[in-house]
Formats: structure tokens, sequence, C-alpha cells
């Protein structure tokens, strides 16, 4: 989507997280009268600046700040500037939000919420910004799973007036089961909920479990047993094409993507040098 020129916006569902609204946007003349939302409202800005009203007062916000705003509280916004603004945002309801922090077993006080209507916060900016683009792309089910519920976390321990979440167990028979359903299914991976349920812990429990034992969330982990395998199939004289198809890549240049950045080489070059 090019959002350089007028104003557009894209709006969406991600079923990947159960149907949380998704914008993408760019508003320069557009004013948005008071209203309120039913969930929260998480933004992010990109480009520009815009003003809102909120809780009786005015607040900027501008390029790399991100906006939380509590379900059924009143606001409107507007441009700072002539050039508008364009921002990501999602507004995933309390049922959303809470599932995740009871995984945490963080819901104990209710339904936490933000004191700021403002934040500056460079690394929490940067997750969401991702997070957004993942569900906008073609990022794996598994991946988008992850990266929702790790942006959640860090904006509700440091925002959202929760406490720290414990630290994840030792769980060696729950990382070797996955690994093994992992292996199972390169080319059709489970949800990170499927991975969790076959290894009994919560879905949010089990990608920090897994990510303390091997250093990777589940779904790059995944990647780049996928990658081993491939080498593999090189090796064995597989055209390029026939391993994308065979361990689950989008298609020949999404393997040659991803090959490259690893192993620096493509794959038709790693399968030459390999003599096939």
């Amino acid at each position: 989507m090019d959002l350089s020129a007028n104003e557009q916006t894209h709006f969406w569902r991600a079923p990947q997280l159960g149907g949380v609204e998704l914008l993408h946007a760019r508003y320069i003349e557009h004013t948005f009268s008071p209203h309120v939302h039913e969930g929260f409202v998480l933004g992010v800005v990109e480009q520009g600046a815009h003003l809102f009203q909120h809780r009786g007062s005015g607040h900027l916000a501008s390029v790399g700040s991100m906006i939380v705003i509590n379900p059924d509280e009143l606001h409107s916004c507007s441009k700072a500037g002539d050039q508008g603004w364009r921002y990501r945002a999602c507004y995933p309801d309390a049922q959303q939000i809470r599932g995740v922090l009871q995984e945490l077993e963080l819901d104990a006080a209710g339904l936490p919420g933000f004191a700021s209507s403002v934040i500056q916060d460079l690394e929490l900016t940067r997750a969401f910004a991702e997070l957004h683009c993942l569900l906008d792309g073609p990022a794996t089910v598994l991946q988008c799973q992850v990266a929702w519920r790790e942006a959640i976390l860090l904006l509700f321990q440091r925002h959202g007036r929760v406490r720290e979440a414990r630290e994840p167990g030792r769980e060696p028979w729950a990382v070797a089961q996955a690994k093994a359903l992992l292996d199972s299914r390169l080319a059709d991976p489970p949800s990170l909920e499927q991975l969790a349920a076959a290894v009994s812990l919560s879905p949010f429990h089990f990608a920090r479990v897994f990510r303390r034992a091997t250093g990777l969330p589940p779904h790059a982990w995944l990647r780049q047993r996928r990658l081993q395998q491939a080498r593999a199939q090189l090796q064995r004289g597989s055209t390029p094409l026939a391993v994308a198809m065979q361990l689950g890549f989008a298609d020949q240049s999404h393997l040659s993507r991803q090959f490259k950045q690893a192993y620096g080489v493509t794959p038709g070059e790693y399968r030459k040098a390999c003599g096939a």
C-alpha cells in the first residue's frame, strides 16, 4: 500500500490473533469527531503528528510515539501540521487483552489500564510497528502469535501497572516434544496454541520456556530447521523450487532470500558448489 500521496486507509482483522482489528492509514484533512471504542486503542505514529483530545486535555503524538487509550474513553483527533500523519493502530477488545494476561497469571486484579495517553518508549514502539507489519505480510501464524504476546506483555508491564511475570521454568520434555512436532510439520507448522496444548502449557508460558531453552522463539527455530533441511536437500540434488515447495516456503524467492541471509549464497549457487 502506497501511503505517500493522498489520504489512504487499510483496515482489516487479523485471523492469526482471533480477529484483532487493525488500521494502517495516512490522514491529512480528516478529523475524528469525539468517539469511544469498546476495546483499547494502541497506535504508533510513523510520520507527521496529530493532536487529540483525551480526558479533558490536548495531547500531541509525533513520530515514534505510541498512543494508548483505554476502553470507553472519549477522544477526538486531527492533524498537527500541514502534512497530516501516518500511523498504525490495533484495536484489541478487553477479552483479547485479558487472554494474554491470563496466560501469565497477571489478571488477578482485573483488567489494567493506562495513566498516560502518549508513551515515549522506542523499544515498545518498534515492537508494535514490527508486529503490525507482520500481520500485514506473509509471516507465519506462529510468528505473529508470539510477537503479539511479547508486545502486549512489554506494554502492560512497563506502562499498564501490572506486576512482573514470573520467570519461565525449565521444561526439557516440553521443549523436546515441541521440537519433534515442529520437525514433523516443517511445511505446515502448528500454531502457538497447538504447540502449547501438545505439551500441556499455556501458549505464552510455552513460548517463553522454548526461548529460554533454545535462545530462539518457536518460529525462528522453525526457520532454522527449514534452512538446515534445505541445505541437505540441495546437497542431494533437489532443485530450489522443489525444496521451497516441500519445506513450506512461500515460493522460491522466499527460500532464496532466507537462504542467502543465513549462508551468504543463493540456493542455486550452493547446489552447484555441492556438485549437484
